[in-house]
């Protein structure tokens, strides 16, 4: 399934540059008469700092010791990469690094040649942009603009140093310690670097970077020594990390989550899958939910709204073809979970706002 990047992606040899090549994509606009344009695909250049041999030894690292649930964020990272003639990130190349921008530039490069109704890549592309503008509609939204951003399961993220939406908000990144220890080498290399990321500086108000694993018990409590303050405005990103929880791992976090709602405004930004996606890889994807509009207000949220690939707040007009899987999916009630054309599993990915206030109560 093309949004299932938190899969092993196959390494290939690539030349240092890759060429642009004719693509089956849409672009943001038609001819009058309706028929697609079809631009091609964005050249690709790896910038020069991901061959010095510091970066290459960290990434070397990286494959030899990560396991998957950690080796997704680079995956992540590299859609964003080959995605960014719509998704700014410009440090996610050398967070993502050669072996996972080649292994999706060739998947990406077969889909185009193949003219694919879905470009691999896309669905990462379109959950950040949702993320993003979520995030940024959240942060307005509160009666104090001052704000906390916490990122669960942070990994590759690298919204501190590109929404402006954060100037007045300080985040906290939730992670293992190897990932956020690898993470800072790899940002401080970018830093350091007077050629490709010279003009980068961080962007949010302040960073903290917490070592935890939010499948303990204690990931609140070094949450909240390292500065978190529970009765502060809070924006909660979990995106991509909630699926590979077990289920009373995921439960608890969200419940932890939805307390919060009784001392102040606070907002979740979550990704969830259906039974069926996550049956594609059992021994990664755990924790599913095919109603998370019904499970979030049962945990004390009192505000849902859930949307799924291509309804309008998560398409940004790359989804246009009627054909394209996610738009059969949003064709069929949700209750459906194999598709009565062909008997494929109907495997679905919910992106879910959800929010509560101590002013507010469940109906």
């Amino acid at each position: 399934m093309p949004y299932l990047l938190h899969s092993c992606l196959v390494n290939s040899k690539f030349p240092c540059k890759l060429k642009a090549f004719p693509c089956g994509l849409k672009s943001m606009s038609s001819h009058d008469n309706g028929s697609p344009e079809f631009p091609t695909w964005p050249e690709y250049r790896f910038p020069d700092l991901l061959s010095a041999e510091s970066v290459r030894q960290v990434h070397a690292t990286i494959e030899s010791e990560w396991d998957p649930l950690q080796r997704s964020a680079c995956q992540t990272a590299a859609g964003r990469a080959l995605w960014k003639h719509v998704v700014n990130d410009p440090l996610a190349d050398i967070l993502a690094g050669e072996t996972y921008l080649k292994s999706l530039h060739e998947k990406i490069q077969k889909d185009c040649v193949n003219k694919a109704r879905e470009i691999s890549g896309v669905i990462l592309a379109v959950r950040t942009l949702w993320f993003d503008s979520k995030l940024e509609a959240a942060l307005h939204s509160f009666d104090n603009r001052e704000a906390q951003v916490v990122l669960l399961g942070a990994g590759m993220d690298a919204r501190a140093y590109r929404l402006s939406c954060l100037k007045e908000s300080n985040v906290f990144e939730v992670d293992f310690p190897d990932v956020l220890q690898i993470k800072a080498t790899l940002l401080q290399a970018a830093m350091d670097s007077r050629n490709d990321h010279q003009h980068l500086m961080m962007t949010a108000k302040s960073i903290t970077r917490v070592e935890a694993d939010i499948r303990s018990d204690d990931w609140l409590k070094k949450l909240q020594v390292s500065g978190f303050m529970p009765e502060k405005n809070t924006v909660w990103v979990l995106e991509g990390i909630l699926y590979y929880l077990t289920h009373p791992e995921a439960t608890e976090v969200l419940k932890i989550i939805a307390d919060k709602c009784s001392l102040t405004q606070t907002v979740l930004l979550a990704d969830f899958m259906n039974k069926p996606a996550t049956s594609l890889s059992n021994s990664i994807f755990h924790f599913y939910s095919d109603w998370p509009d019904h499970l979030l207000p049962s945990l004390g949220f009192s505000h849902v709204k859930l949307s799924q690939i291509g309804d309008p707040d998560a398409h940004f007009g790359l989804l246009h073809d009627p054909s394209n899987l996610f738009n059969k999916l949003r064709s069929l009630p949700r209750s459906v979970q194999t598709h009565p054309d062909d008997g494929t599993p109907c495997c679905r990915l919910y992106l879910v706002e959800a929010s509560g206030s101590p002013k507010q109560t469940i109906p």
